[in-house]
This record gives C-alpha cells, structure tokens and sequence, in this order.
C-alpha cells in the first residue's frame, strides 16, 4: 500500500485583474512559477456582476505554452489570427496550443448573469515551443463524466481517472507533460481517492464547500493545496466540495517569462517581442 503525499503548502488565491479589467483570482502565477511545473498560471474568474467581465479580453499575444478554459457557467467567444471560432458554454473546454505563436480574443457573449470557470497555462518542453499552433473546442458532451457509488462525480477532461478498478480516459491526451484536468464532485460525506503516477505534480483547488485533503487538511474554497510527487492521494467531504485537480509531468527546464511569452531564455522572449512587435509573430 503507497503512503499519501505529503501536503508542502495550502495557499490562496490572489485577487487580480487582466485582460481589458476582467476581475479574477490568480491562484498560480507570478514569481516562484517553478514549484508549479508544469503549470504556469491558474486562474478562476466567478462572478455574477457583468461589471466583473463585461470588457473581456481583447486581441493578445501567446508564445510557448499551451491554455486550457474550462468554462462551468457563461458564454465566451474565441477568435484568433488563424481564423478559429469558437463559442464556450457551461462544462465546455478550450485546448489552444500556442506554440510559435497566436494572437486570439476572448469576449463574453452575454451582458448579464454568472461568468465561472477557469483558465489555465501549461507549458510546453524547449523542442515544442516553436512548433505549429493549434486550437480544440470539445463540447460538455463530448467530455467523459464518471459517476461512482458513493455518488461522487469527476468530470475527465485531460488524462484519466482511475481509482480501483475503474478507469476512465479523458477527452485530452498530451505529449511530455502528460497532464490530468480532473473537476472532482463530492457529495456530502463521500470520499475520492484517484490514482496518479509517481513523478507527477499535483496540484487541488478546492473551489467550491470545503475538503479534507490527505484525511488531516480542512480546505476551504479559494485554496490551493501543493502535494509532493509521489504517493496517493485522498479526498473526503463531510459537507460537499468541488475540486479541480491538476497533475503533470514536469519539464525540469528554465522557465523564463514575460507576459504572454514563456521561453527557455532572455534571448529567445526578446526575440518573441521583436517578432510580435514587426508582424511577423506567428
């Protein structure tokens, strides 16, 4: 029987605002973004005041890493210099890779009632940065949802969700990083305990009641608990809880950014700004 990771931090999130004033609360991000490899950015916008996101997130810039959006409530158009489309509704996702380079937007579709989800940044290795963009809009429908005995529910987007002898692929597969995106659903007085493979990071955001991680952590929403790489992994909740949980390999390179960019060095950002800045970005 595996031992239980050991808990190395519970944090909270951090009020921010980006785009064009979109109200968020950054949970990674910032400095010390190496603890958190493979993943470079964590944020959760929840709100049911269009004042919150009406102005959105006009045409930017990405280099070097992949975004993830995984929208619960609301509605946000995509759109992007490769002439990709896209419309993210409650449970839907959106996998951009962005590689050598995209220049998109995201507006919401809606004046009024609750915008929730999540945006996240997932690096990519030095040999893929460079490579062609991608884009992927999978459907809620599309996405496999499991549901266990106890009642609980996990929602499989990327990876896959094993716990004795279930197992369930997710709608995403990725090389090198080998991510799980899992959005855990506990019911009163139910217990989680997904399998992970040694080596990888992992990461839970309780964003919704309160969990009890590892059997001795009380985590309320708005928390993100760090656990060390190897070993397992158990979630209860007396009174209900929501959880995402993030897992990858990590790359183990320098990561240096700036803004949208994330490269290996100084040299290859100033470049990415050079190329941005003369229209020859993407």
């Amino acid at each position: 029987m595996t031992h239980l990771r050991n808990v190395l931090a519970i944090q909270p999130g951090q009020p921010a605002s980006d785009g064009a004033g979109v109200r968020l609360n950054r949970v990674i991000g910032g400095g010390g973004i190496e603890r958190f490899d493979p993943f470079l950015m964590l944020d959760e916008f929840s709100t049911e005041n269009a004042d919150d996101y009406i102005a959105g997130f006009p045409p930017h810039p990405h280099r070097g890493f992949e975004t993830i959006t995984y929208m619960l409530e609301g509605r946000m158009r995509h759109e992007d210099h490769l002439g990709n489309v896209g419309l993210l509704q409650g449970g839907d996702v959106q996998w951009m890779t962005a590689a050598r380079g995209i220049i998109h937007s995201e507006m919401p579709e809606q004046e009024q009632g609750a915008m929730r989800g999540f945006q996240i940044w997932l690096n990519l290795p030095a040999e893929s940065k460079m490579a062609n963009p991608d884009y992927r809009d999978i459907e809620a429908a599309q996405i496999p949802r499991v549901r266990l005995g106890n009642g609980a529910e996990v929602v499989v987007i990327a990876g896959r969700f094993a716990e004795g002898e279930m197992v369930q692929s997710g709608a995403v597969q990725r090389p090198h990083t080998a991510p799980y995106l899992l959005d855990l659903h506990l019911p009163a007085c139910s217990t989680l305990s997904p399998t992970l493979p040694d080596g990888h990071r992992v990461l839970l955001y309780v964003y919704q009641g309160e969990a009890h991680v590892q059997h001795s952590h009380a985590v309320k929403a708005g928390r993100l608990v760090r656990l060390d790489d190897q070993g397992s992994v158990h979630l209860s909740s007396e009174t209900g809880a929501r959880v995402l949980l993030l897992a990858g390999k990590p790359l183990n390179e320098p990561i240096v950014q700036y803004g949208p960019f994330v490269m290996n060095s100084r040299e290859e950002i100033e470049q990415a700004m050079r190329d941005f800045r003369d229209g020859t970005f993407a």
